[in-house]
């Protein structure tokens, strides 16, 4: 697995994980909102699974 999850991108998927999993947990939210899962596992990896079949990478390249 190849980093393509960096910068805003990574902070803007945990925030909305743990808010979508707070909502779930703490405040009697919907069950689907435990979907919040993922975007805070992909931001924690750094690699989302869907990245590579759109050709997105927002992680910087690091020079050798």
């Amino acid at each position: 697995m190849k980093a393509n999850v960096g910068g805003i991108d990574k902070i803007l998927r945990i925030v909305a994980g743990l808010a979508l999993i707070v909502w779930a947990a703490a405040l009697g939210g919907p069950v689907w909102a435990w979907i919040g899962v993922v975007p805070l596992a992909t931001g924690l990896f750094n690699f989302c699974p869907v990245y590579p079949l759109l050709g997105i990478n927002t992680c910087p390249m690091k020079k050798a």
